[in-house]
């Protein structure tokens, strides 16, 4: 398919697209239609790395990890044992996230509840919050 096609199969602009093709996260093949360009033809295959690549941002990797993983993947070198390490560090790292933005709540609904109050003394402090 090509890049227009792609950007309707996978929801995603363009400019993205190229984007990613720019820093090596999709590598579409090359036809020779096109004059002085060929044209970036793309699989089905690519619109799952796709996915795949906003589902990794989405959990919060860097597209500099999400590109090695994706390499590493393509060489064939994702034994479960490595997959379960990258997944249990992807935990961890919401889980670490998850705590913040549990924090940041609560320190906000003090705060809702301190001015619904009539704002008495002893504000929430955000000091007091590991956000």
């Amino acid at each position: 398919m090509l890049i227009s096609e792609f950007s309707r199969a996978t929801e995603l602009p363009i400019d993205t697209i190229r984007f990613y093709i720019s820093k090596g996260l999709l590598k579409p093949e090359r036809s020779v239609k096109g004059g002085s360009k060929p044209y970036q033809m793309f699989k089905q295959d690519d619109v799952t790395t796709a996915r795949m690549i906003r589902l990794q941002q989405t959990l919060g990797y860097s597209l500099g990890e999400i590109l090695a993983l994706n390499e590493e993947y393509r060489a064939g070198e994702h034994s479960p044992e490595r997959t379960i390490e990258v997944l249990q560090a992807q935990i961890e790292r919401l889980e670490e996230r998850k705590a913040a933005l549990d924090a940041a709540l609560s320190f906000l609904r003090g705060k809702v509840d301190w001015i619904k109050a009539g704002k008495p003394e002893g504000a929430p402090r955000l000091e007091d919050y590991k956000c």
